[in-house]
């Protein structure tokens, strides 16, 4: 019998969860994704799903809050009930399906309890600098490493041997079907931010009344739509974001996967916003970007009198530059890349018997 995969899916953001089903949905096995997903569209998964509890603690930041921890932890909370049950179903299920492999994206705890639990780790590894000791001891403890972004865009101080170590999966996901621009601006809020303010947005478009702004995503205070100018358009959550995008001029938005990817492969002049995120994520992700001349970079929500110049200063970009960045056959191949370490996985004698 062929031996299944298991994806643990992070709860933060969108992202996750759209590259998981991507991923599990292109691979030639069985896959079950593990993780939390009430905020999940459960239509779009690709094989069975296990439910895990919630882990964070109340006024969740980020942090445990923790005086101290061991050194390879990230996040450890002592006295919490769903972390106990969340990795005791994930061991469970480990002990009842026997996967040839664990794909983790991402938790260095959870990889190192694969690691303990005798399964080969396929650990994703995000942007941004995670050479702290968790990161690298869950680095270490992979069979091997996936990047989902090129590798033109991985930090310039990288060790050689976590490079060496990773497999660069490029940007998946379909591109748009092509549309002509009609000149408008998009900006995209993610699942993973705060979403947009609709002051903020409402000077925007005033600063640039010559194109239309159209809003995808989250905007908190739309109660005051008596004062929105009649260029901006708020669509809120929308099924398929790369419609919107196929038309646009422009796009606006942060520096996280689901947005990057999207823009990528639309192919379209951006300007990034990067969000803080621990390890500077979406900030070396942006400069990566900007170094290679795919967008223009910066810090924070504009001020309302510095949109038109940074309009100019988009529209002025070669879009060649952020289209060469997308791969066509990025799905297939990382698929057929993780098919290939799992038959070879399969193909080891196995210690014990």
């Amino acid at each position: 019998m062929t031996r299944p995969i298991g994806i643990y899916v992070h709860h933060q953001g969108a992202g996750h969860w759209q590259r998981a089903c991507l991923i599990g949905g292109a691979l030639d096995r069985p896959c079950t994704l593990l993780g939390t997903f009430a905020a999940c569209d459960r239509r779009d998964a690709p094989g069975p799903l296990i439910h895990l509890p919630d882990d964070r603690i109340a006024g969740f930041d980020g942090h445990d809050r923790e005086a101290d921890r061991p050194t390879s932890l990230h996040y450890a909370p002592l006295g919490h009930p769903g972390i106990r049950e969340r990795m005791a179903r994930i061991a469970a299920w480990i002990a009842e399906a026997d996967p040839v492999l664990m794909i983790v994206d991402v938790s260095v705890e959870v990889a190192l309890l694969c690691r303990l639990l005798s399964v080969p780790t396929l650990v994703v590894r995000l942007a941004g600098t995670r050479t702290d000791p968790p990161h690298l001891d869950a680095f270490r403890s992979a069979s091997r490493l996936l990047a989902p972004f090129p590798a033109d865009l991985d930090t310039e101080d990288m060790p050689d041997w976590i490079r060496a170590r990773t497999i660069y999966s490029g940007f998946l996901g379909a591109a748009p079907a092509p549309a002509p621009e009609d000149g408008r601006i998009v900006v995209v809020f993610g699942q993973g931010g705060e979403g947009g303010r609709l002051a903020a947005l409402s000077e925007a478009a005033r600063a640039v009344p010559d194109r239309a702004w159209h809003v995808l995503g989250p905007v908190q205070d739309v109660g005051g739509a008596a004062s929105r100018p009649a260029n901006l358009h708020l669509h809120g959550w929308v099924a398929d974001v790369g419609a919107h995008l196929a038309q646009a001029s422009l796009v606006v938005g942060s520096g996280g996967d689901g947005v990057v990817a999207a823009v990528v492969g639309a192919g379209k002049r951006f300007v990034c916003l990067p969000e803080p995120r621990p390890y500077d994520e979406q900030a070396s992700k942006a400069e990566a970007l900007a170094r290679l001349g795919a967008a223009i970079v910066q810090q924070g929500w504009p001020e309302g009198a510095d949109w038109p110049d940074l309009v100019r200063r988009g529209l002025a970009l070669d879009p060649a530059r952020i289209a060469g960045l997308a791969e066509p056959d990025a799905l297939a191949r990382t698929a057929a890349g993780i098919e290939a370490m799992a038959r070879e996985i399969e193909g080891r004698p196995r210690p014990g018997g």
